[in-house]
């Protein structure tokens, strides 16, 4: 069988983390083309994949204009820039995995639907939730903004008909600046006591061999190594003090939801935890309670009172697509198979399914910047 096509647009951590995928299966996908405005980021996926230069450009709209070379696209540009190459390479009949969120706005999330519905071709948001096995689905609310919603819709089956949202920015504010910090932590006097400290995030991880996320994010310009992170914590974003960034992201937050049938379910996302990006989830049944913590499931059977925990293996290859527990990995096997097989149902979320978690989201949104409980579909009631 011929490997699928597929063009990189966008070549940053998780435009390269997804084209790993054709390292692993050469006999699967072979990228074909990469566009991204950064010379070291789009000369190390031509080199990686042995791109033929033609095929490589600073931006993507040079790709979009050419008749059709390739069976799609992998669309990994920042998230504000997402619908314009979605609604793009749609028309252009383009099969397109991109990137979570699929956009900043409902009507850009709108739009790339319509596109993509109208042209016939297949869309795959990268919500790494559905494909993780540790049990028949992959919960995961890395992009809690996005993906807090893919678990209630899977679990429920049922439309939510109210949602509210609370939050605030409690910390990570100027007013909370320890005395004596700088403004950049490398020049920090009080550095070595903040728990915050980018020097420990990034270079210390780097001393110590790590070179993968999140060190190689903070290196847009050059592989990570002692002096290119220290010159990136130096000049870069990545090194300003944590109070010093004009921060706008809730501390914590919880969102509380309604489904139809009576489902209720509660979301809350806290800045302050022992674990880096670890989910923990529980479903309260009738017959009893599900828990996981992205390590295992625990399952308690309220009629013998007894516990059962499962820990499955993460099956994933281990070159770059590890990541999210295996889901990138998955991820990229469902999206390549439903193309080489023009079989949609490879892909556990479609189009209107994404769509409506996406709008489900701008809704709790709006209850948090309004203060009110949003009824969904229905401006009229308060």
């Amino acid at each position: 069988m011929t490997p699928v096509s597929v063009i990189v647009v966008g070549a940053g951590s998780r435009g390269d983390g997804y084209s790993n995928f054709a390292s692993i299966h050469p006999d699967r996908m072979k990228v074909v083309g990469v566009a991204d405005p950064r010379k070291f980021a789009r000369t190390k996926l031509e080199k990686k994949h042995n791109i033929i230069k033609e095929n490589v450009s600073e931006d993507w709209e040079s790709m979009a204009e050419r008749e059709k070379f390739a069976d799609a696209v992998l669309i990994c540009t920042p998230d504000r820039l997402h619908k314009d190459p979605a609604v793009a390479f749609a028309k252009k009949g383009y099969h397109i995995l991109l990137e979570k969120p699929m956009a900043t706005s409902a009507e850009d999330c709108t739009a790339i639907v319509e596109a993509c519905t109208q042209k016939g071709v297949m869309l795959s948001v990268g919500h790494v939730l559905p494909v993780f096995h540790l049990c028949s689905i992959f919960f995961d609310f890395c992009m809690s903004h996005i993906d807090r919603d893919k678990i209630l819709t899977h679990v429920c089956s049922a439309r939510c008909v109210k949602v509210s949202s609370f939050g605030s920015v409690s910390h990570f504010k100027k007013a909370d600046k320890p005395t004596g910090a700088g403004d950049r932590c490398l020049d920090c006097a009080i550095e070595p006591h903040c728990p915050y400290s980018a020097s420990k995030i990034y270079l210390s991880r780097v001393k110590q061999g790590h070179t993968g996320w999140p060190v190689s994010v903070i290196c847009p310009d050059s592989y990570p190594d002692i002096e290119s992170v220290t010159e990136a914590l130096k000049n870069g974003p990545y090194g300003r003090c944590v109070y010093e960034c004009d921060n706008d992201v809730c501390t914590n937050q919880v969102v509380n939801m309604e489904f139809e049938g009576g489902v209720t379910a509660a979301f809350s996302m806290v800045a302050f935890t022992e674990k880096l990006c670890q989910r923990q989830t529980t479903i309260y049944g009738s017959k009893g309670e599900l828990s996981y913590d992205g390590n295992g499931v625990r399952v308690f059977d309220f009629l013998t009172q007894r516990s059962t925990k499962y820990h499955p293996q993460n099956d994933a290859p281990h070159f770059g697509m590890n990541g999210h527990g295996g889901a990138d990995y998955h991820l990229m096997d469902a999206f390549i198979s439903a193309v080489a097989n023009n079989d949609p149902s490879f892909i556990r979320s479609g189009p209107e399914e994404t769509l409506h978690s996406h709008l489900l989201v701008f809704e709790a949104e709006r209850s948090h910047v309004e203060s009110r409980v949003i009824y969904c579909g229905d401006d009229s009631r308060k």
